[in-house]
């Protein structure tokens, strides 16, 4: 049986440091993608001029789009791919050499069993003790993934492109997030997913604290534009603003036992990843295990300053009383463009493109 042609898509910008690492792995894949479409966003490094040299190396296609957004890149990715499936990776990556060949195994299965969606796996590779901390604080491991609720990210897809000429897009209105929103319109659509963690993308973490606050705020400011996980961000507000304060201010033993108790609780996870990468040597162990909750106090406040941003942006766009209720979209299509089994217009918070 023939295979499938497989088009591999990512957006770049000013990448001109990470590039040559994740194009090599792209170059050493057990199974080459048949063609390589990169968007540049307006790059002002050299990044494009890296991408013109690995032309020669790579069925690579550069498409310049200064201005455009992550979403916006992919889309037009895209637009321009031949191949019947469609891997999605990211810059700063470095591919495993069988990723792409673990990656579109599961559509090579009968007919019957063949998903619509790939799920691929990350790992974090730290170089640095602070890097080692980040990776087990905000990265799970692949044990504690579930499958059925496990929502790809953009680092390591792949998918049917008959998706996306039926009318599932990235939603070019949002900076951030905007690989959940894409998982989730499939989802709805009624897209089979089927989880390969053997597809490895390995990636560094942020490399400082300031840089780790920008990308959580960013992360928790798309959440807000597009009206996603708005539980769990009332829950830490309540936390934070609420119990905090309430443990601080009544000095009340048992509450503060449970206070105690909640926190150690909330860093179980990551001292327990932590743990597993022992063979760091105990220094680095003892060090990364103080930083751990230094790194998730920073992330909570960042996502605590982005989300009302988000929220912000979304009453802007739509009006106050709009920003509570979910907007309708289309009606998302299956591959014939026909509206797919189940699938109904509206019941979704996510804005329109």
């Amino acid at each position: 049986m023939s295979q499938p042609a497989v088009s591999l898509i990512l957006t770049v910008k000013d990448e001109a440091a990470s590039l040559p690492e994740l194009l090599a792995s792209i170059a050493a894949q057990s199974r080459p993608p048949d063609e390589v479409i990169v968007v540049d966003g307006g790059s002002c490094d050299a990044t494009v001029t890296i991408l013109r040299q690995w032309a020669e190396r790579l069925p690579l296609t550069v498409i310049e789009l200064p201005g455009a957004s992550i979403a916006e890149g992919r889309n037009a990715a895209l637009e321009q791919a031949r191949g019947e499936l469609v891997a999605v990776t990211d810059a700063g990556v470095i591919l495993e050499p069988d990723w792409l060949e673990r990656l579109i195994e599961p559509f090579l299965a009968p007919e019957r069993e063949q998903p619509d969606v790939v799920s691929g796996f990350f790992r974090a590779a730290p170089r640095t003790l602070f890097e080692l901390a980040l990776g087990v604080t905000t990265l799970p491991d692949v044990e504690e993934i579930r499958e059925e609720r496990f929502l790809p990210s953009s680092r390591s897809v792949a998918f049917r492109r008959s998706w996306f000429l039926a009318g599932i897009r990235y939603p070019g209105w949002l900076d951030y997030c905007e690989d959940v929103v894409f998982d989730l319109r499939l989802r709805r659509a009624g897209a089979r997913f089927r989880f390969q963690p053997a597809a490895i993308a390995w990636f560094r973490p942020r490399r400082t604290l300031a840089e780790f606050w920008r990308q959580y705020y960013r992360y928790a400011r798309g959440d807000g534009k597009a009206g996603l996980f708005t539980t769990r961000h009332l829950i830490r507000y309540a936390t934070y603003l609420g119990l905090v304060p309430a443990v601080l201010l009544t000095r009340d033993r048992r509450l503060a036992l449970a206070a105690g108790l909640g926190a150690l609780a909330y860093l179980r996870r990551p001292l327990w990843r932590l743990w597993r990468r022992r063979e760091v040597g105990p220094r680095w162990l003892v060090v990364a295990a103080l930083l751990v909750p230094l790194i998730r106090l920073v992330g909570d406040l960042a996502k605590m300053a982005g989300y009302p941003a988000g929220l912000a942006w979304r009453a802007r766009r739509y009006g106050l009383r709009r920003t509570w209720r979910s907007i309708p979209e289309p009606v998302s299509l299956g591959r014939a463009g026909e509206p797919a089994a189940g699938v109904q217009a509206g019941g979704t918070p996510l804005p329109r493109d």
